[in-house]
């Protein structure tokens, strides 16, 4: 894995190779015709139409295999999870991003957990008072894949001399680290029970967060896992109140990620100051407008999202979902963690 194209027998996208018969038909991919069937709840399955591989393989912590869709276009799977996909993962990391990076009164370090797919650093890394962007994932086979494989999710990023990449466990470092940060964004693998990322959605992490790691003024985000009818009073819920735990705003919002299947969640935490809002939408759709237009580099894409509109409705979340969070009595700590359940992936 990470120097053969295709990985080990073992891993899973393989298998359903064999199963299907076909083989490979260039050295650039492998020719399928597969469905792919992932649970979401309870009786509820859809189904993924997987036409390429471009990569399969298993690193030391997860399985790792960009394909392309008929319908998403080329898409990242880990652990036979979609992680990031061509149709939206602009999306996705503008509503990870963004708002963090535009509330901010002018983020000049952040830190990125996880990150893998650099799109994360490609969008803070568009704002010309970052002065360093410090990206710590554990799983650096992964990242170089997605480097090699996903070159529109970094944009070139990865030259950027602001970008400081560490594959290390971003728990560890942000315990032992001695550097403070504006900006904390955490974009992370969901809290799976046998994955090694579980502990970056504890109260024990979120207080040495908002206690050590940010300066005054700063914010912390996090991905927060499916926000929807089925999910949201589970993983959602617990991460919001988990948050509040060491945070005294905290303010949860959602996008629709198609790829995803449905409405995904963010919080967005801070502790008070002077140079902050009480609220998220607090400021204007033309401030946020503003905001952004001066701040991003010359050279930087436009927002494809995000944008004040798009900002004032993201936080305004429905009141089954509020009822969700208000009902939610749950933190999770490292002795007592909250997971999400996955279903299994099937043919």
């Amino acid at each position: 894995p990470g120097s053969k194209p295709y990985g080990s027998s073992a891993d899973t996208f393989l298998r359903l190779i064999a199963m299907s018969g076909q083989s490979k038909q260039d050295d650039k991919s492998i020719k399928l015709g597969l469905q792919l069937m992932e649970n979401q709840a309870e009786g509820l399955r859809r189904h993924i139409q997987v036409d390429e591989l471009y990569f399969s393989g298993k690193s030391a912590f997860q399985e790792n295999a960009v394909v392309k869709t008929t319908t998403f276009g080329r898409a990242l799977f880990m652990d036979k999870q979609i992680q990031s996909s061509e149709i939206d993962e602009f999306i996705y990391h503008e509503s990870l991003v963004k708002p963090a990076m535009t509330l901010h009164s002018n983020p000049k370090r952040v830190f990125i957990g996880g990150g893998g797919e650099f799109a994360t650093a490609r969008e803070v890394l568009k704002y010309k008072s970052v002065e360093e962007c410090v990206m710590v994932d554990i799983d650096e086979e992964a990242c170089k894949i997605c480097i090699k494989e996903l070159p529109t999710w970094h944009d070139g990023c990865i030259e950027d001399k602001r970008l400081k990449v560490i594959y290390g466990d971003a728990f560890k470092y942000l315990y032992e680290c001695k550097e403070k940060f504006d900006v904390v964004i955490m974009d992370i693998a969901d809290p799976v029970e046998a994955g090694p990322g579980y502990k970056l959605y504890t109260k024990e992490f979120y207080c040495q967060v908002a206690d050590n790691i940010l300066n005054e003024g700063g914010l912390l985000v996090t991905q927060s896992t499916a926000c929807d009818v089925l999910n949201g009073n589970k993983s959602f819920a617990t991460i919001h109140n988990t948050l509040k735990s060491a945070f005294d705003n905290v303010f949860p919002y959602r996008a629709f990620i198609v790829s995803f299947g449905g409405p995904w969640g963010f919080n967005l935490a801070w502790r008070s100051h002077k140079s902050l809002p009480n609220k998220p939408t607090d400021i204007s759709t033309d401030e946020i407008d503003k905001r952004i237009s001066e701040r991003h580099e010359k050279k930087a894409k436009d927002t494809k999202f995000y944008d004040g509109e798009t900002h004032q409705g993201i936080f305004n979340l429905p009141k089954h979902i509020r009822k969700f969070m208000k009902d939610c009595s749950q933190v999770s700590t490292i002795e007592n963690p909250c997971y999400m359940e996955y279903g299994a992936l099937e043919t």
